[in-house]
């Protein structure tokens, strides 16, 4: 009985050994989950596994018409292709059991199965799923040319454009635009706004979406932009949009009012091109009618130009457009404008005025004007006084010249008139106060300046005389001369002489040989340096000395 009872004992321990055994023996498989590739690029499954065998034969299948297929494997012999598969000639194994595909055609969008088989510890797989990707073409819009009717009694809906986004993988989606804000997706024909969409799959495998948007249009679509989107998937939940190019559609709506407006931003003057325009509110805009005080100026499209203003310009205009298909409204509207202006300015008395020298002139300048104005007197580019009457006291040489009265509008830029007049004033002539000549030393040329003013212009005479030229700058007249600075004219200098039919004047100009300062400072510098080296040379000496020594 103890015999019976030790025996069934060892059975049941040799049956827990084994079961131990097996359940202790096991293989597991590891895969990514989902692999994202763009097709014409290389795709890679990466595969790794555990088992407790001491050998495994990993294996790759695709599932091609409801079955599986193995594409490649790998042992410790060696890696195998499998042959006439859909993966044939772009399918390799690497060490790391990785399965590399290249090029990726979209027909390999499928499950990969990688499957370990460790003989007597079992056999175990994983899935693995390649998802491919293909950016469409960018989407292309055929839009409705044609001119669309209004018809607020009888609404129907008009097709507005069909988008069509080429060859994407996978199906692109297309969105529609209204002014840049998105439409909503409807595809139900009873609605005001509706879309009917369309997929082909291409001999390719890449997909064709369209989608052609219907609309029942108002006023306001007119000037509305509408475009559409390619809406597409890349790898890595990338989502990438692509817009088509924008358009427009033409309405035909009967006008109900009519607007009329001056372009011009500033006010008008004498001179300038005046823009006025009209428009109306139905579409298309109709012909214009341009017309004052019952003349008419202009036919055709609404913009009107004047060119080159004047006062009789001013007035009252009317646009009338001529739109026959508004019934029951008028289309006229007004638009008044001023043009500013400013006379020519006149100057009293006449230029040129001549004036003896101590005489008192009086000069006027008037002109009229829409607007209030200012007068003022120039003179050699500077303002004398700000009124219409300048009065010359007892005027003198310098007073002559070249007098100016301007004319502006403050109110109105670029309004502003001018009139000049030339004063003579006639008297014997006066010399400026010269500036001496210079020289170096006795025998050196100089050239020597007078200046004088007068009428009629003066005549110069050199004493002694040179080389002479003569400039003149309004009413000053320059001489110039150029002779020998002898030990003369030196001592006695020269004379500048100038004289006119009412008197004469003279004036005389030293010459001065350079002040010897300039050679006496050279002479101390001169002196400074030589002293500097003689205490440098001697304490060179003491020291040579002391070193002897």
């Amino acid at each position: 009985m103890e015999r019976m009872i030790s025996g069934r004992v060892w059975l049941a321990c040799v049956s827990l050994f084994f079961t131990l055994q097996v359940c202790l023996a096991s293989v597991s498989v590891k895969v990514t989950p989902t692999v994202d590739v763009i097709i014409g690029e290389t795709a890679r499954l990466p595969c790794s596994y555990s088992t407790t065998g001491a050998m495994a034969v990993v294996q790759w299948f695709i599932e091609s018409a409801g079955t599986r297929k193995r594409v490649a494997f790998r042992s410790s012999t060696g890696v195998g292709l499998d042959k006439d598969t859909p993966l044939t000639d772009r399918v390799t194994m690497e060490t790391d059991m990785t399965l590399v595909i290249s090029p990726v055609k979209v027909m390999d969008e499928r499950s990969f199965f990688c499957q370990v088989d460790g003989g007597p510890v079992g056999t175990s797989e994983a899935e693995t799923k390649l998802m491919v990707f293909f950016a469409p073409e960018k989407p292309v819009v055929s839009e409705n040319t044609q001119i669309i009717p209004l018809t607020p009694n009888n609404p129907v809906a008009h097709k507005v454009g069909k988008c069509t986004s080429n060859n994407g993988h996978p199906e692109p989606r297309i969105i529609w635009f209204k002014d840049s804000k998105p439409l909503p997706e409807v595809t139900d024909p009873k609605e005001k706004i509706y879309m009917v969409p369309s997929v082909v799959k291409e001999s390719s495998g890449l997909f064709t979406v369209t989608s052609t948007l219907y609309i029942q249009p108002e006023k306001i679509d007119a000037k509305s932009v509408f475009h559409c989107t390619a809406e597409y998937s890349m790898p890595n939940g990338d989502i990438k949009k692509e817009n088509s190019e924008p358009f427009n559609l033409t309405l035909l709506y009967p006008a109900e009012n009519v607007f009329f407006k001056l372009l011009n931003t500033s006010q008008i003057k004498e001179g300038d091109d005046v823009q006025m325009k009209c428009e109306t509110d139905g579409n298309p805009q109709p012909q214009f009618e341009f017309t004052k005080d019952g003349r008419t100026l202009a036919s055709g499209t609404g913009l009107f130009i004047l060119r080159n203003v004047t006062r009789s310009d001013s007035g009252t205009y009317t646009c009338e457009a001529q739109d026959f298909d508004a019934d029951n409204v008028e289309l006229t509207k007004t638009l008044t404008i001023t043009v500013h202006h400013l006379d020519p300015v006149s100057v009293v008395p006449a230029s040129p005025l001549m004036i003896k020298k101590g005489d008192q002139a009086e000069l006027q300048c008037k002109t009229r004007s829409s607007d209030e104005y200012t007068l003022s007197w120039m003179k050699d580019g500077k303002q004398l006084l700000q009124k219409g009457v300048l009065t010359l006291l007892s005027a003198n040489l310098g007073d002559a010249g070249e007098y100016v009265c301007v004319a502006l509008v403050p109110s109105v830029p670029g309004l502003r008139k001018q009139a000049n007049i030339t004063v003579i004033v006639s008297g014997s002539p006066e010399i400026g106060e010269p500036m001496p000549g210079k020289v170096e030393k006795q025998g050196s040329m100089v050239t020597l300046r007078c200046s004088a003013q007068g009428y009629p212009a003066p005549q110069f005479v050199w004493k002694p005389s040179g080389k002479v030229s003569l400039d003149v700058n309004g009413n000053t007249f320059t001489s110039t001369v150029t002779l020998e600075a002898t030990a003369a004219v030196i001592k006695d200098g020269v004379t500048c002489e100038v004289t006119n039919m009412h008197g004469a004047d003279s004036k005389k100009i030293m010459v001065e040989i350079q002040s010897d300062n300039t050679v006496e400072q050279d002479n101390g510098v001169k002196g400074r340096h030589l002293t500097l080296l003689s205490v440098l040379f001697y304490s060179l000496s003491g020291l040579c000395l002391l070193h002897t020594l």
